[in-house]
């Protein structure tokens, strides 16, 4: 499963680790990514959303219709 948002394009960030002794290894920051089910009352079935934490409060904000007519918008597959 890739790291990235459906609904904000939430994507890892790379930077480095540093050590006491001040040397650079490359590391990266992965968003916290969960999957979670909806029900989508307009088409009648349940989808399957890959959403970072924050992606998940949208939804709960705008709800579900809003937040699959968004993730078609920036031409993902729901």
């Amino acid at each position: 499963m890739s790291a990235h948002c459906q609904l904000t394009g939430r994507k890892p960030g790379f930077g480095n680790s540093v050590s006491h002794s001040h040397r650079r290894t490359s590391r990266r920051f992965d968003p916290n990514i969960q999957r979670k089910r909806y029900w989508l009352p307009s088409e009648g079935r349940h989808v399957r959303l890959t959403l970072s934490t924050r992606g998940l409060k949208t939804v709960d904000t705008i709800g579900i219709e809003a937040a699959v007519a968004r993730i078609r918008a920036r031409g993902e597959k729901v």
